[in-house]
């Protein structure tokens, strides 16, 4: 995926995560939790031999896995500050 798509695909992932986890974080964080919780995730799901398909510069699995990446991370998050 180019860079300019991940940053889009992961604002949008971590927005939604945002939302969905109810926690109030700005659109920076929104990309950096969205980028890098595809990244957190894409590696776990390598290590099960289990990836997201390359092709196209947007694709529902990236934003599925961003998504729930960054939903992860928060959850990790809100685990560690307690």
């Amino acid at each position: 995926m180019g860079f300019l798509a991940a940053i889009i695909v992961g604002g949008l992932a971590g927005w939604l995560a945002e939302q969905v986890m109810k926690s109030d974080m700005g659109i920076i964080m929104n990309i950096i939790l969205g980028v890098v919780g595809a990244l957190l995730l894409s590696f776990i799901l390598s290590l099960f031999d289990i990836g997201v398909p390359a092709g196209a510069e947007f694709s529902w699995a990236y934003l599925i896995t961003g998504f729930v990446g960054a939903c992860l991370l928060i959850f990790i998050f809100r685990a560690i500050r307690r």
